[in-house]
């Protein structure tokens, strides 16, 4: 048997290398990795907080409210004042002779009033700017007034007392500028009432010296 030479030898190492490659090509397997994303969460979102509703007030009167009005007929026989105190209201119709009536009631929310007196006797009103307008019934004659907002002096007095065993009973309205429209009943007969002293009230009636103090509800 001859030995293979040296050159032989080198051929079959060759060979041998080439077939050890093929083999690792074709056996050997490519790894792949794959990191999932973590699931998504949603955050609730954050809960509002309560939202608190405060009730509006209502409009309300103050109850010591005080207001004044003084005016004329429209014929301009009489005069009619009207003082009101929140929700409560007292008026004067006086025409300075012999005819006059005192009338009382309530105010409504709105400023209106309907009032009534002695005898059926009745007045109703209501807010015109800064007067009252309205309709006041003596005798069942209707008289329409406006009497504006009094500022003092002006504005509705009255004063009862006695004076030399008689009953005395006086009103006055004082009329912005001064003018005074009044009727003192001694013993329930009228007359024209003497004019009384605007700023302290004051007045003499049959030589008595009294005090006119403006009428509150």
């Amino acid at each position: 048997m001859k030995r293979a030479g040296p050159l032989g030898t080198l051929f079959a190492g060759l060979a041998l290398a080439v077939v050890m490659l093929s083999l690792n090509a074709t056996t050997g397997e490519s790894g792949s990795s794959y990191a999932g994303a973590p699931a998504a969460t949603t955050s609730p979102p954050p809960s509002a907080s309560p939202t608190r509703t405060t009730a509006s007030p209502s409009p309300s009167r103050t109850a010591g409210r005080k207001t004044g009005y003084a005016g004329r007929t429209d014929d301009d026989t009489a005069a009619v004042s009207i003082s009101v105190r929140g929700t409560k209201a007292v008026a004067y119709f006086c025409d300075g002779r012999t005819k006059e009536s005192w009338l009382k009631g309530t105010v409504e929310d709105d400023g209106s009033m309907k009032l009534s007196g002695s005898h059926g006797a009745e007045l109703v009103g209501k807010p015109a700017g800064a007067s009252i307008r309205g309709t006041v019934r003596i005798e069942d004659r209707p008289y329409g007034f406006t009497a504006k907002k009094a500022v003092k002096p002006s504005g509705l007095y009255r004063a009862t007392t006695e004076v030399r065993g008689a009953k005395v009973d006086g009103g006055w309205i004082v009329l912005p500028g001064g003018r005074q429209v009044g009727i003192v009943r001694r013993d329930d007969q009228p007359s024209a009432a003497p004019r009384i002293d605007p700023g302290t009230g004051a007045v003499s009636v049959d030589g008595e010296r009294l005090t006119a103090r403006p009428v509150v509800p």
